[in-house]
């Protein structure tokens, strides 16, 4: 039986729903992002049961068809955005028909209109995260997040990211160096 969960982006998702999973005494064949998987049906009783338990960390299982596909584009683009580091030798549109076997138009068509908001837009929302998140770790120079991020340069990568935050990268870097220092100095 498969079910799918709206908001998993990252591995301590997949922890928690195993958790929940194991405390409802439910043995999954596999857990992925927005996925779980198991070999037998699921009671209503204790979908409710499990839908709960991940609610409390903003997680949710997904009944209709409509938010399944929608929570399968936003998986693809996930996926797209935190996995694939080497830059892509096809668009993502191309990627995304593939992966949903829907064509692209369909796709961004029905996004739209569910999410209010289109894919593009989105992917950028989480592109910004994702710098965010490599800025504060600072393992990265801007050059090799904006290859890892599938950018044509640093300054289409500042671009976008001042346009969303209203700050350059670099300045959103001294930033965090200022909040770090201050919090040291308490």
């Amino acid at each position: 039986m498969k079910i799918y969960v709206k908001n998993m982006a990252c591995e301590s998702c997949k922890v928690v729903v195993k958790e929940a999973l194991e405390e409802l005494d439910i043995k999954p064949v596999k857990v992925e992002l927005g996925e779980i998987e198991t070999k037998e049906e699921i009671s209503d009783e204790d979908k409710l049961k499990l839908n709960k338990i991940i609610k409390k960390v903003g997680l949710e299982l997904l009944e209709k068809k409509q938010g399944i596909l929608v929570e399968k584009i936003r998986q693809v683009i996930i996926d797209y955005v935190y996995n694939t580091e080497d830059k892509p030798t096809i668009k993502f549109s191309a990627i995304l028909s593939s992966e949903l076997n829907h064509s692209y138009t369909y796709l961004a068509n029905f996004f739209s209109e569910i999410e209010a908001t289109t894919i593009e837009q989105y992917m950028i929302g989480l592109k910004i995260e994702r710098i965010k998140e490599l800025i504060i770790f600072g393992e990265h120079t801007l050059s090799e997040i904006a290859y890892m991020l599938h950018y044509s340069s640093v300054a289409h990568l500042s671009a976008q990211f001042k346009k969303a935050t209203g700050l350059t990268p670099t300045h959103f870097k001294k930033l965090k160096e200022k909040r770090r220092i201050a919090i040291q100095n308490i």
